[in-house]
């Protein structure tokens, strides 16, 4: 009992907050209001660690870094997981779209009827959103948590130019590290507000999710949580099993559960960088690659955003008695899901940029905006937290690619 304490009693305390949190939202609902004070607070403390810390770790990672060639070799492996684990993700969202109608015997015109005004929006082309996906027009604007890309494009141009400089860059190198042990312990003074703030706020967000649950919606809803269930548990398992067999499995569920507690009670991916990079060097993967693959992974590799992404178009697709089914359609909707999923922001409600490019790509009527809106909502929960995990695994399959199959035990050896 006392190693039980000891090794998950942090954890414990936070599921047990998130739990009351969840049955107080859903006993007292729309009143749940009042305590969401406290969690924007806590989303707020955490939000504000963002910006530093992808910079400073990011950049601090690749200036103390003796060899160039690695952080290109870690670079190259997160490449080579985010496409395998994404692609993986698109086409089991798919075939489970196939097995279980997400419209079920809805009615079309109650759907259109429930879904909320949206003023006509302008489609960007794709040249523009691939520009505003990866670029900012001015230098502050860099510095805020919506341009995360951007900052970590930025950022890695500043570690390099810091190495390449060697000694006259190493003032900056030792500067730079000490900012990243700096925010990594703010980020500790934060988390001990962990419990209250993410229990207030997922209060909050059951209470007010209850209304969006209509019928209509419900068969979207259970889809996406039966994928869910199977991906978090069953395929998550097997990314840590094939990154170094059972004791990465045991390592990575003992130490994954503040992350996807972050996700659950925030729906924000972003809020879940600092706790994940802190929890994947609990696991054992060296510093470079935790402060590489997390921020990195946060910003072009959601498996819960491509899966939702799916669904989202396979229901819109059905109101309009579209085929979803053979090799042509398959992959058109596993293309578009693709692509919106990078573009979708990493923030709550981050927009409705993906839902726009769908629409665009589908040449569907932009009023059904709405409708897409309504289907992020109800599975965003799910879908942050299938993208913050996704980050967590995904960091550790770069560990194993990069150090090779017996990375775990050279951690265990050099601690």
């Amino acid at each position: 009992m006392k190693n039980i304490i000891k090794n998950y009693g942090s954890s414990l305390i936070l599921l047990g907050a998130v739990i009351i949190g969840g049955v107080c939202g859903v006993v007292f609902g729309e009143k749940t209001a009042i305590v969401k004070p406290i969690g924007d607070l806590f989303l707020n403390l955490m939000f504000i660690t963002i910006v530093p810390l992808v910079f400073f770790s990011i950049s601090s990672a690749i200036a103390s870094s003796k060899e160039m060639g690695r952080i290109g070799n870690i670079l190259k492996n997160c490449i080579i997981v985010f496409l395998f684990t994404i692609v993986v993700s698109a086409f089991i969202g798919y075939f489970g779209a196939l097995i279980y109608n997400p419209l079920g015997n809805s009615d079309i015109e109650t759907i259109k009827s429930l879904a909320p005004a949206v003023e006509e929006t302008q489609a960007l082309s794709i040249g523009e959103m691939i520009v505003n996906t990866f670029s900012v027009g001015d230098f502050k604007l860099l510095f805020d948590k919506g341009s995360l890309l951007p900052l970590i494009i930025f950022t890695v141009a500043f570690g390099v130019a810091t190495t390449s400089l060697k000694e006259k860059g190493q003032a900056m190198a030792d500067w730079l590290q000490s900012g990243s042990d700096v925010i990594l312990k703010i980020i500790s003074y934060v988390m001990k507000l962990a419990p209250l703030g993410l229990g207030s706020y997922f209060a909050y967000t059951i209470g007010s999710l209850g209304s969006s649950l209509i019928s209509g919606f419900i068969h979207a809803f259970i889809l996406y949580m039966l994928i869910t269930v199977f991906y978090f548990f069953i395929v998550f398992s097997i990314y840590a099993y094939l990154s170094g067999g059972m004791p990465v499995v045991k390592v990575f569920w003992k130490n994954n559960v503040e992350p996807s507690l972050t996700a659950i009670a925030t729906s924000s991916s972003a809020a879940c960088i600092p706790v994940s990079i802190v929890n994947t060097k609990r696991m054992g993967v060296p510093d470079d690659i935790a402060e590489t693959a997390v921020p990195l992974g946060t910003n072009i590799h959601k498996d819960g955003s491509v899966i939702s992404g799916i669904v989202k178009i396979v229901f819109i697709m059905g109101m309009y008695d579209m085929s979803v089914t053979g090799i042509g359609n398959m992959f058109m909707i596993i293309g578009i899901a693709l692509l919106a999923g990078v573009v979708v922001g990493a923030i709550p409600s981050g927009g409705a940029t993906g839902e726009i490019l769908m629409l665009s790509l589908l040449g569907l009527p932009m009023s059904n905006l709405g409708i897409l809106m309504i289907l992020a909502t109800i599975m965003d929960i799910p879908a942050t937290l299938l993208n913050a995990t996704g980050q967590t695994i995904s960091t550790v399959m770069v560990a194993r690619l990069t150090e090779g199959k017996d990375w775990l035990k050279k951690s265990l050896n050099k601690a």
